[in-house]
């Protein structure tokens, strides 16, 4: 297996940790082998997510690791970040696609194979399966069934990650062979040693 075939750790950031200690997490995270960090705050002023967003994305550089935006494309370009995620209900991907930079990477959140179909069509990159699991980092997701998982990997050509309530303990085979990598956040940002959770996950999805 090559180092471009292994399953991918992909931190998503809790806006409700004070952002220095979540510097500090994301740190940790990133020294255990988190390859992608997603930027996700809500009810910050521009000029403040602006601040932290230069700041984690200086983190990621040092590490060679993805620095990516949640929904705020503005704050995306301000920062030179290497893309954007965005969900349903924010701006189509066609649009994105024009905004942004032509190698920048633009991830979305998908719930069913017609979701799946219209951001490749639109130039998606990469699609955020779920949530495969119950979840109190976002209150209305909706559970994703395996059989809705395979139905979106199998008109997919582009990289599947699992949102959603994952931990190194849920993950199973029929999970883990319709995934490129797993987004998380509380199982990795709550643990008392992220360094060696994140090792956890990786040795989990490199099997």
């Amino acid at each position: 297996m090559s180092n471009k075939d292994y399953k991918k750790l992909y931190l998503v950031t809790d806006y409700r940790i004070p952002f220095n200690e979540l510097l500090e997490k994301t740190k940790e995270a990133l020294i255990g082998g988190v390859s992608i960090v997603q930027y996700r705050a809500k009810n910050k002023e521009t000029k403040e997510m602006c601040k932290e967003a230069r700041a984690l994305k200086k983190l990621c550089d040092e590490f060679g690791a993805l620095f990516l935006v949640n929904d705020r494309i503005d704050v995306a370009l301000a920062v030179k970040a290497h893309g954007v995620h965005i969900g349903q209900d924010d701006m189509d991907v066609s649009i994105a696609r024009e905004i942004m930079p032509k190698d920048a990477i633009i991830g979305v959140t998908v719930h069913n194979k017609e979701e799946a179909l219209k951001a490749i069509k639109d130039g998606a990159d990469n699609l955020g399966v779920g949530a495969l699991f119950s979840t109190n980092s976002k209150d209305d997701a909706t559970l994703m069934t395996l059989e809705t998982l395979r139905e979106i990997k199998s008109v997919s050509n582009i990289p599947l990650y699992g949102i959603g309530g994952i931990t190194p303990y849920n993950l199973n085979k029929d999970i883990l062979e319709n995934l490129d990598g797993v987004a998380v956040i509380s199982a990795l940002l709550n643990s008392d040693n992220i360094r060696e959770k994140s090792k956890e996950f990786l040795n989990i999805l490199s099997k």
